[in-house]
C-alpha cells in the first residue's frame, strides 16, 4: 500500500518512531489523538496508523467531501456529517458505530482546536459510552518523536474518574508547542 510505504519512509526521515499497536479486540473503539497542536500533529499521527493498519476514521463536515478533495479524504477514512439537519455530533457517530460493522476506530481530537484549552469536549466519551467501544489514546510526544498507542479505557460512567486516568497519560507526552498541551 502507497500510504504505508510513505508512511514508513516519513518516520524515517524525520527520526519518528511508532510505539504500540492496535490489538485485535482494539480495532473497534473511539480513539483520542492528542495533544493536538499543530496540523503536523495529523500527518505523524494518521502516518502511525497507516504502519499499524488500524482502520481509522475521521468525522468531517458533508461540505468538504466535494472536489477537489472529496476522493483524498475519502481514500484517508473521511465518515462525512451532514450538520444541516442540526444533527448531534455525538448521535451521528452513535449510529455511525451502530450502522458500520467491522472494524472502526474514529479518531477525535477532544481539545477542538490547536490553541490551548483548559477543559475538553466530552463528546468523544459520550460516543464511547453510547457506542459501547473503548476509547484508546492515540498520542503523539514530540520529545521522544514518537508516536502510538496507549491503553485503552473502558467508559464506566463515572466521567470524572475515567477522565482523571485519561489526562494523567497525556501529562507524560509533549506537544509540538507545550505550552498549548495537556496540563
Amino acid at each position: 500500500m502507497f500510504a504505508k510505504a510513505l508512511s514508513k519512509l516519513l518516520f524515517k526521515v524525520s527520526g519518528w518512531k511508532l510505539n504500540g499497536n492496535l490489538s485485535p479486540e482494539l480495532r473497534r473503539c473511539v480513539m483520542v489523538a492528542a495533544p493536538h497542536t499543530s496540523n503536523w500533529d495529523f500527518i505523524y499521527a494518521r502516518a502511525a496508523f497507516y504502519i499499524m493498519d488500524a482502520p481509522i476514521r475521521f468525522t468531517i463536515k458533508k461540505e468538504f467531501m466535494k472536489f477537489p478533495f472529496g476522493g483524498l479524504l475519502k481514500s484517508m477514512g473521511a465518515l462525512p456529517i451532514d450538520r444541516s439537519k442540526n444533527t448531534r455530533m455525538v448521535d451521528a457517530m452513535i449510529r455511525i458505530f451502530k450502522e458500520t460493522p467491522g472494524d472502526m476506530c474514529v479518531l477525535v481530537t477532544p481539545e477542538g482546536t490547536r490553541k490551548y484549552q483548559p477543559r475538553w469536549r466530552m463528546g468523544f466519551y459520550h460516543v464511547a459510552l453510547g457506542a459501547g467501544v473503548p476509547i484508546v489514546l492515540g498520542y503523539v510526544d514530540y520529545s521522544k518523536k514518537e508516536a502510538g498507542i496507549g491503553p485503552a479505557i473502558y467508559p464506566s460512567g463515572d466521567i470524572e474518574a475515567d477522565l482523571d486516568k485519561i489526562m494523567a497519560f497525556y501529562r507524560t507526552k509533549q506537544a509540538k508547542y507545550p505550552e498549548q498541551g495537556v496540563r
